[in-house]
Formats: C-alpha cells, structure tokens, sequence
C-alpha cells in the first residue's frame, strides 16, 4: 500500500508554569494501541504551516491565545493509522498561552473518534512517564528548550519508519 503524503505542523503549546499540552490517542482498528501527542496535524492546500499550527491549537484544544513561537524542529515519519498508511514530514513549533482550560468540541470528526484525553505535563512527569509520547524525544526537547531557550537552527527528530509499523506494531 502507498503512503500518503501528508505535511504536519505541530506544537510544543506551554503554559505559564512551562507545563505542555498533550493529547491522549489511540488507533481504532487496534485496540489497546493508544500514545500521547502534541497538538497538530495536517497543512490544508494553500495554508502555511504557522496558520496550520493556529487553526489545529484551536480546533483540538479550544485555545485561541496561543502565542506561536520559533519552529524547534522537524521530524520525517511514516505509520499506520486508522488503517490507512502515512508518509508525514512534521514541522514542530513552540507556542505558549495563558488558558489552562481546553475545550475539545472544534475537533472534526476523526479527533473526536480518536482522542479521549488532553493533559498538561510538567517536564518531571514527561521524563518519567512509561506511556508511549510522540515524538520520542519529546522531554529531551522540552528539557533543552526551558533549560537554553530554542535551539538556534531546528533540530532533526527521528520518526518510526513504515516497515517497523508493519514489523512490529511500532506507531508514530
């Protein structure tokens, strides 16, 4: 099966107390496959990737204040999901606002079918955590991040490829 190719802008969103925001998701056609992520998704056609970044804050979280900041890094990726397969370069930015409360009725449908959660993680518990986050290097970024501010130039996340989705039920 190809993989279709899909452009991703996503978010490191922090509030005041550089806590992160992440979603809890699984994959319906399989159960018991399930991982926490940041807010974002795919690029509409003649969107740029800051006004995606906006518009998937606030259809998936409900927080329209969210002041976006420097991209952080990018990531190559491909999975499996929803039984389809997916080729997806992913643009991450950093983002903060000053609303805790999130509010999940923007989301489309297939947010709705396939998220059931959203929290906000202290660096302490992301680094702690045995639950599967994506990306994988999500603390270590979050950790440099509050530590020396964004990195000068984006780094490169590495992403599970399609033939390990496919071998070993890894997911992205």
């Amino acid at each position: 099966m190809t993989p279709k190719r899909r452009r991703a802008a996503r978010v490191l969103l922090l509030d005041p107390d550089d806590r992160i925001l992440l979603l809890h998701g699984f994959d319906p056609q399989q159960p018991g496959r399930e991982w926490w992520f940041t807010p974002g998704g795919g690029v509409e056609e003649g969107e740029d990737l800051a006004a995606a970044a906006h518009r998937e804050i606030a259809e998936e979280t409900g927080i329209r204040d969210a002041s976006l900041g420097p991209l952080l890094a990018t990531r190559a990726t491909e999975f499996e999901f929803d039984g389809r397969s997916y080729a997806q370069d992913e643009w991450y930015y950093l983002a903060r606002t000053e609303t805790v409360e999130t509010d999940t009725s923007g989301q489309t449908e297939l947010e709705l079918r396939t998220t059931d959660a959203l929290r906000w993680w202290t660096l302490q518990e992301l680094s702690r955590t045995k639950e599967t986050i994506y990306p994988n290097a999500l603390a270590r970024l979050l950790a440099q991040v509050l530590r020396e501010g964004p990195p000068a130039r984006p780094v490169r996340l590495s992403g599970p490829r399609l033939w390990s989705t496919m071998v070993g039920r890894t997911h992205s």
